[in-house]
C-alpha cells in the first residue's frame, strides 16, 4: 500500500536550470539496505549478516535482515518508480544471493529474482544500472581472509562473469565495485563498517585488491557483450584552513596542507587512478601485494562513464600525537576537523552544494580526456520527517538539498565537464549500515514494522524533473 503526496506541495522553482534531453534521471540503492530475505531461497550469510550480529556494531541493535522488503515487493516498487518517472534505477545484486558462499555454481533463486527485477524494470521504461558489489561480501570468503586475500579478487571476477552471461542484454550500466574507498578505510581501517578490522594503513591490500576485482569484472562484462561499464566511487573536496604565510602557526599550516594532500591521495586518487591511468598515486605502488605492474594493466581498463558519489567535503588537519605501538598498525597520517558554517543534514554533515561543483571539476582538470562521461551515481541527505496527521511527508529540506546539488551539477556542466545522469540516494528510506534505522535517505518514506511506503514532497518535486 502506497499514499500519495499532497497536492498542494511545492512545485519545481520557475529558474530551476534547464539540463539535456538525453540526461537520465535515476534513483539508487542497494540491495542489503533494502531487500531483506537474507536466509531465503538459498542466499548464503554476507559479512553484514555476521557484522549487525555483534553487540553493539549498530547503532539501534537492528540489521538488514527485513530492511524494506524488497525482494517481496519489488512490483510494488517498480510501479513508485514509473510514477517518479524515473530513466534510470541503480540497484545492486547481492553476491550472497547468487553464490551462498561466494564461489561455485550460480544459485538459481538468486539468479531468478534479478531477471525478473531487470524484466519488469524494462517493461516500465526504466534502464537497470547494476552494481555488482555494494559491500555484501560472502562470509564463506571473509572467513578465507577476505578483501585482503588476492583470491576474493579471483572469484569476484568468476560471479561477474555468471552475472555478465545471466543479464548483459538487458542491463544499461554496470558498475563493478561501490565506493571502494570506503570499504578500505571503514571497513579495513577503522573498523566503522563490516567487516570491522582496525587496520590503520595495514588495509592497503584491501584496495588493491578491490580494485583488482573493478578490473577483472571490467573483462568479464565485455566479454560477455555488456553495453557500458564504469564505477562508483566516492568523492570529496579536500578543505584545510586557509592561513597567512606569516602567521605563527606556519608550521602547523604546512604540516595540515601535508595531511591534506594524504588525505587525498588515499581518498580520492586511490583509486581513480588505477582505474583511469593504469598507474598508483606516488608512493602508493609499493605498498600493494604483487605483481602491481601486471595487475594495473588489468585494472586500467577503458571505462565508459565515471560513476560520482558525493555527500560533502572534507576538513583535515595534521594527526595528532598519536604514534603506533610495536604491534599495531600504522596511524593515519591525518585527522579530521569539523566543517563550520553550513546547515547540516540529519546526519550531522555539512550541507555544501558547490563542492560538488568542485569535485566534478577537479576530475576534470586532473584527468582531462581519460575522465568519461560522469553519471552522479549517489547524491543525497538524511532528514527524518515523517508522515503528519495527514499522511503527508513535507520534506523541504530535502528539496532545498536537492535543488541546489542539481543547480551545482549543472554549472559544472557549464564549465565544460561532461555529467550524462544523476542517479539521487535513495528511492527508499533503508536500513543506513552502522546507523540502522535512525537515518532517512528516501524519496520514500518507509514504515519498517508495516512496509507502508509514503512517497515525500520531494518524490512529487523529483518527479515533476524528470518529467521536463
Amino acid at each position: 500500500m502506497t499514499a500519495s503526496p499532497d497536492p498542494s506541495a511545492a512545485f519545481l522553482s520557475a529558474d530551476f536550470p534547464s539540463f539535456p534531453e538525453d540526461f537520465v534521471w535515476g534513483a539508487s540503492t542497494a540491495a542489503y539496505q533494502i531487500e531483506g530475505a537474507v536466509t531465503e531461497d538459498g542466499r548464503g550469510p554476507s559479512v553484514w549478516d555476521t557484522f549487525c550480529a555483534q553487540p553493539g556494531r549498530i547503532v539501534d541493535g537492528s540489521s538488514g535482515e527485513v530492511a524494506c522488503d524488497h525482494y517481496h515487493r519489488y512490483v510494488e516498487d517498480i510501479a513508485l518508480m514509473s510514477e517518479l518517472g524515473l530513466g534510470g534505477y541503480r540497484f545492486s545484486i547481492a553476491w550472497p544471493r547468487i553464490q551462498p558462499t561466494g564461489s561455485g555454481a550460480a544459485n538459481q533463486a538468486g539468479m531468478s529474482f534479478y531477471d525478473r527485477l531487470a524484466d519488469d524494470l524494462l517493461a516500465a521504461g526504466i534502464a537497470p544500472m547494476a552494481t555488482l558489489f555494494h559491500w555484501d561480501l560472502p562470509q564463506a570468503l571473509q572467513d578465507e581472509g577476505g578483501w585482503l586475500n588476492r583470491e576474493t579478487a579471483l572469484r569476484f571476477a568468476d560471479y561477474a562473469q555468471l552475472m555478465a552471461e545471466r543479464l548483459a542484454d538487458r542491463v544499461a550500466l554496470w558498475c563493478p565495485v561501490n565506493e571502494p574507498n570506503v570499504v578500505t578505510m571503514l571497513g579495513h581501517a577503522i573498523g566503522q563498517h563490516a567487516p570491522g578490522s582496525a587496520l590503520g594503513l595495514d588495509a592497503l591490500p584491501v584496495a588493491h585488491h578491490l580494485l583488482l576485482g573493478h578490473g577483472l569484472a571490467v573483462q568479464a562484462l565485455r566479454a560477455a557483450g555488456a553495453s557500458a561499464v564504469g564505477s562508483a566511487n566516492n568523492h570529496s573536496p579536500v578543505w584545510v584552513d586557509e592561513q597567512l604565510l606569516d602567521h605563527p602557526a606556519l608550521e602547523r599550516t604546512i604540516a595540515d596542507r601535508i595531511a591534506a594532500d594524504a588525505y587525498d591521495a588515499l581518498w580520492n586518487r586511490l583509486f581513480v587512478e588505477p582505474m583511469l591511468l593504469a598507474r598508483y598515486p606516488d608512493g602508493f605502488a609499493e605498498l600493494m601485494p604483487g605483481p602491481v605492474a601486471q595487475d594495473l594493466v588489468t585494472i586500467g581498463q577503458p571505462l565508459d562513464f565515471y560513476g560520482l558519489n558525493y555527500y560533502n567535503p572534507t576538513k583535515i588537519a595534521a594527526p595528532g600525537n598519536a604514534q603506533p605501538s610495536a604491534s599495531g598498525p600504522a596511524p593515519l597520517p591525518y585527522s579530521m576537523v569539523e566543517i563550520e558554517g553550513y546547515p547540516r543534514t540529519d546526519f550531522g554533515w555539512p550541507v555544501v552544494p558547490d563542492g560538488l561543483r568542485e569535485i566534478l571539476v577537479q576530475l576534470r582538470d586532473r584527468y582531462g580526456s581519460a575522465l568519461p562521461p560522469v553519471y552522479i551515481t549517489e547524491n543525497g541527505c538524511s532528514y527524518s520527517d515523517g508522515p503528519d496527521a495527514s499522511g503527508r511527508v513535507a520534506d523541504q529540506r530535502r528539496i532545498d538539498y536537492l535543488d541546489s546539488h542539481l543547480r551545482a551539477v549543472r554549472a559544472a556542466m557549464a564549465e565544460g565537464v561532461a555529467v550524462a545522469g544523476y542517479f539521487c540516494w535513495s528511492l527508499l528510506d533503508n536500513f543506513e549500515w552502522a546507523e540502522g534505522y535512525r537515518q532517512r535517505f528516501g524519496l520514500v518514506h518507509v514504515d519498517y514494522e508495516s512496509q507502508v511506503r509514503t512517497p515525500k514532497d520531494s518524490f512529487r518535486w523529483y518527479a515533476e524533473i524528470a518529467a521536463r
